[in-house]
């Protein structure tokens, strides 16, 4: 039933014609796992974990100035223009529909692979692999550890780039040759908590299919567990009620603050939609990154959370005349919860602002500001989104979505602390 064949012949080759090797491949699986389970595979097939449409969406946006309907951006319908390839070529291996070709499993490496990507957990050497629901974080650990890198995040692992390594003691490197650097893990990993134990399958497979972009597919929320109480003489009052829990209560996020992209017409790449070596290669050039603590912002439904780079990058490709520079940041849910932050943190800190470090003041109601990062082409600092006044910067993944405007900036200011 997995593996099709011919059960009606009585010799081994004509048995083992039309044998499928990798049953849960998104190609197979409606005659394989779709035999008893159609409505998952239906589901998971145009679930964001194959199509990724909020990373084309965005990449689109950013890099092409694109404005194609989200509706049509998928990992499925990409092309060959500037964005398109710097997918395929770099972030289309991250998907339930790429393909497996070996029997074994590597946490930091492996991805696609459909159904079976997450329902094996091992390929035992003498026995048939075991299906399984319990799905291990290493499942989710080859395509979560990058990005948003919320699995590394999650179990205390923040990724440095490699002259920061040198000058540290103690650093660690992942099989894929990147370094990190121990962190304080999230509170819930430490209890024993695994990632399935709040991203259920209706998340993951099912309520994900009118929506683009991955945070609005999320249904588990803090309240789910833990109840609030509004208090006036604690930090969980009135005042704080547009705070989403996690822009307290993390205590780091992974940020990268500098990256260049340039394409190589002459050279070969691997392309992830073709699986096959294409024409053109991407060289992509990262560093300056920080496991800090990041900006605050004001998400599409008016909430303040975390924000981080989703880009702060140049790129060069023979079909500009110029090479472009594109910042924008992105929400982010970093998955390092613990105690609260310090009240200092945000309402004396320049880079809760947005601003960037830099030394800051608030008299007479205007915001003094020195930068301590360089001034990058858009006159932003380094690592700022956004300027004291609002004029410059202030770009974001997505719609509706905005660093502090000069008012909240200064309200934050002005917050006496006892």
């Amino acid at each position: 039933m997995c593996h099709g064949g011919n059960d009606q012949s009585s010799t081994k080759e004509d048995s083992h014609t039309g044998m499928r090797p990798f049953p849960g491949l998104l190609g197979n699986a409606g005659q394989s796992c779709g035999s008893c389970h159609a409505d998952k595979v239906a589901s998971v097939t145009g679930s964001l974990m194959n199509t990724g449409r909020g990373m084309v969406d965005v990449t689109r946006r950013l890099v092409d100035g694109s404005s194609t309907p989200t509706a049509h951006a998928s990992l499925q319908s990409l092309g060959h223009g500037p964005a398109d390839s710097m997918l395929r070529k770099l972030c289309a291996s991250c998907h339930l529909g790429q393909d497996k070709t070996a029997h074994d499993l590597n946490p930091v490496l492996d991805r696609g692979g459909g159904c079976l990507a997450c329902h094996i957990n091992s390929y035992p050497e003498k026995q048939h692999p075991a299906l399984t629901r319990a799905v291990s974080d290493a499942r989710c650990f080859g395509c979560h550890s990058r990005s948003a890198r919320i699995s590394l995040s999650y179990t205390g692992l923040g990724e440095i780039d490699a002259d920061t390594a040198q000058s540290h003691d103690k650093t660690l490197r992942l099989p894929d040759g990147r370094h990190v650097q121990r962190k304080a893990a999230d509170v819930h990993f430490t209890a024993g908590m695994t990632c399935t134990a709040c991203h259920k399958g209706t998340d993951l497979m099912s309520a994900a299919q009118e929506t683009i972009h991955q945070r609005d597919a999320v249904a588990a929320r803090c309240d789910d567990c833990h109840t609030i109480e509004l208090a006036a003489e604690s930090v969980h009052d009135l005042e704080h009620g547009r705070l989403e829990c996690a822009a307290c209560h993390s205590q780091w996020a992974p940020q990268c603050f500098s990256c260049h992209m340039e394409y190589d017409a002459s050279g070969t790449q691997w392309d992830h939609i073709e699986q096959q070596e294409t024409a053109g290669r991407w060289h992509e050039q990262r560093g300056n990154f920080r496991n800090e603590l990041g900006a605050l912002g004001v998400n599409e439904s008016d909430r303040i959370q975390l924000f981080v780079p989703g880009m702060i990058m140049s790129l060069a490709h023979p079909d500009w005349e110029s090479e472009k520079f594109v910042r924008a940041f992105a929400p982010i849910s970093p998955h390092t919860i613990g105690p609260a932050r310090s009240c200092e943190s945000c309402h004396r800190s320049s880079v809760a602002l947005g601003l960037g470090e830099g030394t800051l003041q608030l008299q007479d109601g205007e915001i003094r500001f020195k930068p301590t990062q360089p001034l990058l082409r858009d006159g932003l600092p380094a690592d700022a989104w956004t300027n004291a006044d609002g004029s410059l910067g202030g770009h974001a993944a997505r719609e509706n979505q905005r660093p502090l405007n000069t008012q909240e900036m200064r309200t934050v200011l002005a917050a006496p602390l006892d």
